[in-house]
C-alpha cells in the first residue's frame, strides 16, 4: 500500500473521526440553512410593505449564500473522501482552520460530542487535505515538531528545542525521532509548550511540519501555522496527559516518506535535481 494511502486510511480507530466532523458540519449547514430562513420570514410582511419584489430579492440573496456553504461542503466532504486536490480545496481549508473549528466545537457540544472528539476530527479532516493537496519539501525545510512529554520523566538531559544533547538511552521515542531524523535529513525540535513551539518554527521557517501532541496543542499549532502545512499526528498517553507519552514512529516516517521530494535515484530524501542549463 502506498505511503501516502496508509496515511490517509490512518488506522481503522480514525475513520470514525472523519464521520464525526463531516456529520457536525452537515448538521451546521441545516441549523445556518434554518437561521436564513427565519431571517427572511420575519421581516416578510414588512418588505412587502416596502416593495412587492423585496421579498423574492432577499430570498434569492439567501438562497445564494446557501447553495455557496453547501458547494464548499461539498468540496471538503469529496476531497477527504476521494481524496483527490478539487478546485478550492486549498482555500477551504484555511476556511476549516480558522472559522469552521470553533463553529464545529460549539455545535458538538449542542449535541453531546465532546471537545476531543471534534478536535481528532479536525486534526483528521486537516490531515485529509494535506495529503489530497500532497505537498512536498525538501529535507531542510522539512521539521519534526515534537512535545517534551515524549522525553523519559527521569531524564537529566535537557532537549528542548534541539535533541543534541540526547544520549539515546531507549527510554523514550526521542531516539527513533533523532534517528529517523539523521536518516531523512529534516530538523527535529522537542518544544515545552505554544510559545516555544511558535518560536522554533519562526526560527527555523519551515515549509512542512509534522507535528505530535495531544489534541487541545495539536489543534492549536495548525491553527497558530496555516498557511503553513501541518501533517499532526497524536500521541498516546499510557500513563496520562504530558507525562511519558508515546508516538507511532511507523507513522512519522510515513509521513516523511510522503511528503519529502524523492531523490534521482527513486529513495526519499532529497529534493530534485535542477534541470541543467539551455
Amino acid at each position: 500500500m502506498p505511503d501516502n494511502q496508509r496515511l490517509m486510511d490512518g488506522g481503522n480507530t480514525l475513520r470514525p473521526q472523519k464521520r464525526i466532523f463531516l456529520g457536525l458540519l452537515a448538521i451546521t449547514c441545516l441549523l445556518f440553512a434554518l437561521l436564513l430562513g427565519v431571517l427572511w420570514y420575519v421581516p416578510y410582511v414588512g418588505l412587502t410593505s416596502l416593495h412587492p419584489r423585496l421579498p423574492l430579492i432577499l430570498g434569492f440573496f439567501f438562497t445564494a449564500i446557501l447553495a455557496l456553504i453547501f458547494a464548499g461542503v461539498a468540496i471538503l466532504a469529496f476531497t477527504v473522501l476521494l481524496g483527490r486536490d478539487l478546485p478550492f480545496s486549498r482555500s477551504l481549508r484555511g476556511i476549516l482552520v480558522k472559522f469552521l473549528l470553533p463553529l464545529m466545537s460549539g455545535v458538538g457540544k449542542l449535541f453531546g460530542v465532546s471537545k476531543d472528539q471534534v478536535r481528532k476530527s479536525f486534526i483528521e479532516i486537516n490531515n485529509q487535505l494535506l495529503l489530497a493537496q500532497h505537498p512536498r519539501a525538501a529535507p531542510e525545510k522539512v521539521l519534526l515538531l515534537m512535545p517534551h512529554c515524549l522525553q523519559f520523566h527521569e531524564c537529566q538531559f535537557r532537549i528542548t528545542g534541539n535533541v543534541v544533547h540526547c544520549k539515546r538511552c531507549g527510554k523514550c521515542p526521542i531516539k527513533g525521532l533523532a534517528e529517523l531524523s539523521e536518516k531523512y535529513g529534516v530538523g527535529l525540535a522537542v518544544a515545552t509548550g505554544g510559545t516555544l513551539a511558535r518560536r522554533i518554527v519562526v526560527e527555523r521557517r519551515p515549509r512542512l511540519i509534522i507535528a505530535v501532541a495531544c489534541e487541545r496543542d495539536l489543534t492549536s499549532g495548525i491553527q497558530d501555522s496555516y498557511p503553513l502545512p501541518v501533517f499532526g499526528i497524536i500521541n498516546s498517553r499510557p500513563h496520562g496527559p504530558c507525562f511519558d507519552t508515546l508516538v507511532n514512529l511507523d507513522r512519522v516516517e510515513e509521513a516523511l516518506q510522503t511528503f519529502l521530494f524523492p531523490s534521482p535515484d527513486g529513495r526519499t530524501g532529497t529534493a530534485p535535481a535542477d534541470p541543467p542549463p539551455r
